[in-house]
């Protein structure tokens, strides 16, 4: 079993000016921080959904990952700048402290913002819906620990991103 550990976000919001949408996670996983950009595990399926419901090839790497959310105008980041957390486990989260979104939103025009789970929109809800202004709309999570959350519904589900595109 993991130990809490004391997590400080250390990847930069990936957004410009012409991003629409801003998808938010809780904090990077383990494998993100690794890695070096969002949703990093080999079995989160964010990546694969995202590349099926833009109709583009799935992004191995994250040069292909990085120009995939700019060509769609999407920005991504995460609800919390730190917190603490046993591994990727976000209902462990306790001290969470909440990143500043106005860096990306009064910078770019975003119509939507999302959250990838249901913690990641509870904590936004909690921190960052009045300072923002934009309700935000809670998709499932992509986690390999969402299991009983078929691929189907995944892609059913992310596809209302396509509306504000």
């Amino acid at each position: 079993m993991a130990q809490t550990e004391t997590v400080t976000h250390e990847l930069e919001p990936y957004y410009n000016e012409n991003s629409k949408v801003l998808i938010l996670g809780s904090i990077p996983s383990p494998k993100s921080r690794e890695q070096g950009f969002y949703y990093g595990h080999p079995r989160n399926r964010f990546w694969k959904v995202l590349s099926d419901i833009l109709k583009e090839e799935f992004p191995d790497t994250v040069e292909k990952r990085k120009a995939m959310l700019e060509a769609h105008n999407i920005a991504l980041w995460d609800v919390l700048s730190s917190c603490e957390i046993k591994g990727a486990d976000d209902s462990s989260i306790r001290n969470p402290h909440a990143n500043d979104l106005g860096i990306i939103i009064n910078k770019a025009n975003i119509s939507a913002v999302f959250a990838t789970g249901k913690k990641a929109a509870d904590l936004y809800n909690r921190y960052c819906r009045s300072s923002s202004g934009i309700d935000v709309i809670c998709l499932p999570s992509t986690s390999p620990a969402n299991c009983s959350c078929s691929y189907e519904r995944l892609k059913q589900e992310y596809s209302i991103i396509l509306n504000y595109l």
